[in-house]
């Protein structure tokens, strides 16, 4: 992993791609939940970033990884300059984020998380249901989440479902009755 210590300015876009939990050990490693499909697949960015202190917290610093590794379903990692318990125990809490252009391009009709948060939902009659806040793993299949005049629960099945996703437009069109409970 990278140690320079390099910022990204705020205009620069970032994702939250995990967030650091309670130390592992005494050494200064730390448990990482990461919010990829896989844990391990956070091991294929680098580098990794962290909320600067800064006037406007939208800046992102380089989060110096020295050794990250799976560890049962999850990883974890040490970072530079933490050596013990108490410098790991002031990192919990800490979200890590990747610059976006760090992803793989995605396939025709394939959207990260990312890219559908903050879309306004439309049903196929045009009535708005509000916007997605953000979307939950179910297994089955993944499920947004669409904050308006009240909460609603939809799933992300294209075809009988998600009928358009329009990034351009910020609109993400459904076919489900805004009545549903």
């Amino acid at each position: 992993m990278a140690s320079k210590n390099e910022t990204i300015p705020p205009q620069t876009e970032h994702l939250v791609v995990a967030k650091i939990g309670a130390p592992y050990g005494v050494r200064g490693w730390v448990k990482v939940f990461s919010f990829t499909g896989q844990a391990n697949g956070l091991l294929d960015y680098d580098p990794w970033y962290f909320k600067a202190a800064s006037a406007d917290g939208k800046t992102w610093a380089i989060a110096p990884v020295t050794e990250a590794k799976n560890h049962g379903k999850g990883l974890v990692a040490k970072f530079k300059g933490c050596d013990d318990r108490n410098a790991a125990a002031r990192l919990n809490g800490q979200e890590i984020a990747i610059r976006r252009d760090q992803l793989p391009p995605t396939a025709e009709g394939e959207y990260y998380w990312g890219d559908l948060q903050g879309l306004e939902v439309l049903t196929t009659e045009g009535v708005s249901l509000g916007k997605v806040d953000h979307l939950l793993e179910t297994g089955a299949n993944d499920v947004l989440v669409v904050k308006g005049e009240r909460e609603r629960l939809i799933p992300y099945v294209t075809g009988p479902i998600v009928k358009k996703v329009d990034l351009d437009a910020g609109t993400l069109h459904v076919d489900w009755d805004a009545d549903f409970e």
